[in-house]
């Protein structure tokens, strides 16, 4: 047991889920634990962060196995008895990018089965194992990492498996908030840009750590916070 505030971050190998565990590590009151589909992976990534001096934990956790993610929920509850902060960054993009290929109307439903099911449905099975422990204990920060390409104020073709996938987390954002009303579990969608990652590429234009920041900054909200809202650097944006 710990008195630290207990956050998952799946995912959390590379990329931004990765600047998430080392920035929330740095807070002195959260104890992170780093999921990831890799073992290997994960503890590579931790023992990083701890010749940074951040003591990060790594759990192996698939989230599209909804058997491993109660399995880990049961050890969640023997090891802490609560959950604090659980960020839902786990995610892929496997859309060609052949604009044939792409295209809605030519779009392998294979690819929109496997996208929906890490990017949605992974979400929506951490959510159901983990949020009773949050209103056990009358607290919880949940945050999605979703993306402007499931926006539909500014949907685009093309990227069909992605662009779907990330308006779905969205429902389901809103969906949870509602549900979640006179709670102290708040819920919130972010996009953190276009961002130097292995998803990003190199030309992106923003760093991980930018990436990150609107993350920290939900992941850490005060109860009188906002909940069920989707945003990128820190201010609301249209869904």
């Amino acid at each position: 047991m710990t008195d630290k505030k207990i956050a998952i971050v799946t995912g959390g190998n590379r990329g931004i889920g990765f600047e998430i565990c080392r920035q929330l590590a740095r807070e002195k009151d959260i104890q992170v634990l780093l999921t990831s589909r890799d073992k290997d992976k994960g503890k590579d990534a931790c023992a990083q962060l701890k010749k940074e001096g951040l003591e990060v934990l790594s759990y192996e956790l698939d989230v599209t196995d909804e058997n491993e993610i109660f399995r880990f929920r049961d050890y969640l509850k023997k090891e802490y008895g609560r959950v604090d902060i659980l960020v839902n960054n786990a995610g892929i993009f496997i859309d060609s990018h052949d604009h044939t290929e792409a295209s809605v109307f030519s779009v392998d439903i294979k690819t929109i089965r496997k996208t929906m099911k890490t990017n949605a449905y992974g979400s929506l099975f951490m959510c159901q194992a983990l949020v009773p422990l949050m209103n056990k204990n009358n607290y919880g920060r949940i945050v999605n990492i979703s993306s402007g390409m499931g926006q539909l104020s500014e949907m685009n073709g093309g990227s069909v498996g992605y662009r779907l996938s990330k308006v779905a987390l969205n429902g389901l954002t809103r969906i949870w908030a509602d549900e979640l009303k006179g709670t102290n579990v708040l819920i919130n969608s972010m996009c953190p840009g276009w961002v130097k990652t292995g998803m990003g590429g190199a030309n992106a234009t923003r760093s991980v750590e930018e990436g990150a920041d609107t993350a920290i900054w939900l992941a850490t909200l005060p109860d009188d916070g906002p909940s069920g809202g989707f945003f990128r650097d820190r201010k609301e944006i249209a869904w």
